[in-house]
């Protein structure tokens, strides 16, 4: 999944101290101070490492290294798990963790430990099982890259080394069942490819009744290898992996299934063809699992329900796009457009056939009962499926597509109910019983805040306020996030958010940063409160900031977004320089100082625009950016490219290159060699193009900083220095050379 990896990770870890508040509101003294004040603005989340436990009844959390439990129902609070004085059993070290899971029964914990890192998702861990009846610790899986307890919490399945294993509790053995890994081959496993741009990590799924295991086997033998460095040391060693451009050889994929009982393995017998298989699901049938297809050009998906013992496949239903088809959304956090719920003969499918994403009914014959939810509106995310009592609870975008809102409805369609009240963008927890809900909201005007409520609409309590949010904002000077749009010359209306200076005099003009990300289905501006220290700074130093959502972004309906279909940077550069031009209107706007900045799909659209539409933004700051599609992974682009040779046109296009001989102003190019999403080849055939036509451009390389191009705090105030200064210098106060 091509998207911004925003450094501001690292700006979490960047130490400073605030100088004592006083009456006059402070500003930042240095761009250290506000980088770090991100953290100060974005304030607590509330509970953390939130798991909901004993069907719903209470959530489990972590407070300083102590995970506790809390009850709604009586607001108790109990300590579940203390690990200040356990050790690791095997060398007494003092015991850590990373992450953990409950057993479907709340009666163990799993811990995930001693992580290294594969890819963004994904890394080898061991795992360790605690009780919490009887306070053991027991390692069950070392060097696995995913673990999961059986849902009947008597067992753990794992992968190791492209090979799936299961410990079995009572017997306190190991057993094997599948043993046929190879370089580049794996059971239970995905590969770059998939895991990026399908959005799972783990390759292998537990049926409900914990009888079997369901996996894909992932083959990359045939896929070329990337290799890339970052160049340390005197021998040249890289990092290797299976990497399919747009065209190239593809990983193949099948699904297997094995049977506790018996050791039996059995593949589905669905045809791959040229495609994929992005998910699997089991149903509430025993044995039964449900297999998603899709085809290579990602417009075709059919959906089979197949015989976990006997492989036979049937498809039940097919959805067909003139563009694409989702199977989920990155952006709004939903990994799934399918649900099968428990107890239940009918599924749930996310579709915009009928121009937005809704909700469909459908029995396990593929019939559509009904279509859930309608409007001029996108279901966004679906929270709950209470099939007892026959509701559904999802997030959509009804209210606005700047905010997010929980609403109920009724299988039927009917009885829908909206349950959150403020104005904003809600994040929402959901307990599986539907009797209650963690909410973090916030607005332009409200720092985030987080709330426990039941669905028939009590605050059940206040989690998180954050007044020191507030108290920040009223010592420190803080531009708030204005929230406008404009119409295009061509009719569209786009939102954009703004931050004007502090001491704004709408009698000066100021300066412009258009930050900007603009891949399909994201979306820059939301009703949220702006905690980006990087852009207070700006504010202080009297820039103008502007974020834009674009055509090609999410919650606007299947026209506003797959209209970039085949046309990848084409609509979206023409709305930001609809965006310029409107804010070269505004009297307190200079349209000759307006810079463009992004990174990832951001850095392609700020480098695209600056040479595709010339003379419009005087400054472009470009992060890892594509630069031609052709060199991009292949899930991702054809999904919205299409295939070659047949959309060679369409794909020449959309490459930023072709137009280097247009460069008007200055740019600036940031870019790391060990990217393994977005490979440094794309900059370099970029500031080739340039020179070539004789054209200055600023190149920064980052060597072992992956895709987020910064790779630790001090790299990250570095490139953010840079970026400023490039601003100030040619921008500013500047002229262009």
């Amino acid at each position: 999944m091509f998207r911004t990896l925003f450094s501001f990770q690292f700006l979490f870890v960047l130490f400073i101290q605030f100088p004592a508040f006083s009456q006059q509101k402070q500003r930042f003294q240095n761009l250290q101070q506000a980088l770090a004040a991100s953290g100060q603005l974005a304030g607590s989340q509330g509970p953390s490492s939130v798991n909901w436990i004993d069907g719903g009844t209470r959530f489990s959390f972590i407070d300083q290294g102590v995970i506790k439990s809390f009850s709604p129902k009586d607001q108790r609070e109990e300590v579940v798990f203390d690990g200040s004085a356990l050790k690791f059993p095997e060398t007494g070290q003092p015991f850590t963790y990373e992450s953990f899971q409950w057993s479907k029964d709340s009666k163990n914990l799993l811990f995930q430990t001693n992580f290294r890192p594969v890819w963004r998702r994904s890394g080898i861990s061991d795992y360790y099982v605690y009780s919490v009846a009887d306070k053991s610790l027991k390692r069950v899986a070392k060097d696995a890259q995913t673990a999961e307890l059986s849902p009947d919490g008597l067992k753990i399945g794992y992968e190791r080394d492209g090979n799936l294993f299961v410990f079995d509790f009572a017997t306190q053995k190991e057993t094997q069942f599948t043993n046929d890994a190879a370089p580049s081959l794996y059971n239970g496993r995905f590969g770059w490819a998939y895991e990026e741009e399908f959005g799972l990590a783990q390759a292998w799924e537990w049926s409900p009744d914990s009888k079997f295991i369901a996996y894909w086997q992932i083959d990359e033998r045939e896929v070329p290898i990337y290799a890339m460095t970052d160049y340390k040391g005197f021998d040249e060693n890289f990092t290797k992996l299976p990497y399919p451009r747009v065209g190239d050889k593809n990983p193949t994929a099948r699904i297997g299934v094995v049977e506790l009982s018996n050791t039996k393995q059995q593949w589905m017998k669905v045809d791959l063809g040229d495609g994929y298989i992005p998910r699997i699901y089991w149903t509430s049938q025993e044995g039964q699992l449900a297999v998603v297809h899709l085809n290579r050009k990602q417009n075709h998906l059919k959906l089979f329900l197949t015989n976990a013992r006997t492989g036979d496949a049937k498809q039940i239903m097919e959805e067909m796009s003139k563009t694409w088809v989702d199977v989920f959304d990155f952006f709004a956090g939903i990994m799934h457009y399918f649900y099968f719920p428990a107890n239940s003969q009918e599924f749930f499918w996310v579709s915009e056939r009928d121009g937005w994403a809704h909700l469909y009914r459908y029995d396990y014959t593929g019939k559509l009962l009904n279509q859930v939810t309608k409007g001029n509106w996108e279901v966004v995310f679906v929270h709950n499926i209470d099939a007892k009592n026959k509701t559904i609870y999802y997030t959509s975008t009804e209210q606005s597509p700047l905010d997010r809102q929980l609403y109920a409805v009724d299988f039927d369609g009917k009885n829908k109910r909206k349950l959150t009240q403020l104005a904003g963008r809600h994040k929402i927890d959901f307990a599986p019983n539907s009797q209650y809900y963690i909410d973090r909201f916030s607005n332009t005007t409200t720092p985030t805040r987080v709330e426990l409520w039941d669905t028939k609409g009590k605050l059940v309590k206040p989690l998180e306020t954050n007044a020191s949010v507030t108290k920040f904002i009223s010592n420190y000077a803080y531009a708030t996030k204005e929230l406008t749009s404009f119409t295009t010359s061509d009719g569209q209306k786009i939102d954009i958010s703004i931050l004007k200076p502090l001491d704004f005099d709408a009698t000066k003009k100021y300066p412009v940063v258009v930050d900007i990300y603009g891949g399909p289905g994201a979306q820059s501006v939301y009703n949220e409160f702006n905690t980006s220290g990087w852009h207070q700074f700006l504010a202080q130093q009297g820039y103008v900031i502007v974020s834009v959502n674009n055509r090609g972004s999410g919650g606007y309906g299947s026209d506003f977004e797959k209209v970039v279909y085949e046309k990848l940077g084409q609509y979206e550069s023409r709305d930001f320089v609809e965006t310029a031009k409107y804010l070269g209107t505004l009297p307190w706007i200079d349209g000759g100082r307006m810079a463009i900045r992004g990174h990832s799909y951001g850095g392609y659209m700020s480098s695209y625009t600056m040479l595709a539409h010339p003379g419009i933004f005087k400054v472009a700051l470009v992060g890892a950016p594509v630069t031609d599609w052709r060199l991009y992974d292949s899930i991702y682009t054809e999904r919205y490219m299409g295939l070659l040779p047949e959309n060679d046109a369409q794909y020449q296009k959309s490459a930023v290159s072709p137009n280097a001989k247009n460069l008007q102003g200055k740019m600036f190019i940031a870019h790391s060699t060990m990217d393994e999403n977005v490979h440094v080849r794309n900059t370099m055939q970029l500031m080739n193009a340039l020179e070539d036509a004789g054209k200055d451009a600023d190149l920064r390389i980052y060597p072992p900083g992956a895709h987020g191009v910064a790779y630790n705090s001090t790299s990250t105030l570095l490139l953010y220095q840079q970026y400023t200064e490039y601003l100030e210098k040619h921008l500013k106060n500047g002229a262009v050379n």
